[in-house]
């Protein structure tokens, strides 16, 4: 589905997505905000995260190599959740989060 984040940090994002791990409050908070107001319903959570949210968060919490120039956590919070979207291809939503955010490069 495109993207900017290159296939050794998505691999990795994937991975220590898959072993669920905790995402702080915040970072919940701000994913389900940007969804909100996006219109893209999320999972009911009341057993488990919405898999969105744990790449959203685990890409935000993520902190920027000293040998590379250009890193995933330097995007707005906007883009770093359609790369989440990407990643688990969800292709509508990712239609939806474009067209109501148009001025953010998605």
């Amino acid at each position: 589905m495109g993207g900017i984040i290159n296939e050794k940090d998505y691999n990795s994002i994937l991975a220590r997505a898959y072993n669920k791990p905790e995402t702080k409050l915040i970072l919940i908070s701000q994913a389900k905000t940007i969804a909100r107001v996006a219109g893209i319903p999320l999972l009911n959570e009341k057993t488990s995260l919405d898999p969105r949210i744990t790449l959203y968060g685990i890409m935000r919490s993520d902190k920027m190599p000293n040998d590379v120039q250009f890193h995933h956590c330097q995007m707005c919070d906007q883009r770093l959740f359609a790369e989440a979207l990407r990643m688990i291809g969800d292709e509508t939503s990712l239609e939806i989060l474009a067209s109501s955010l148009p001025h953010i490069e998605i």
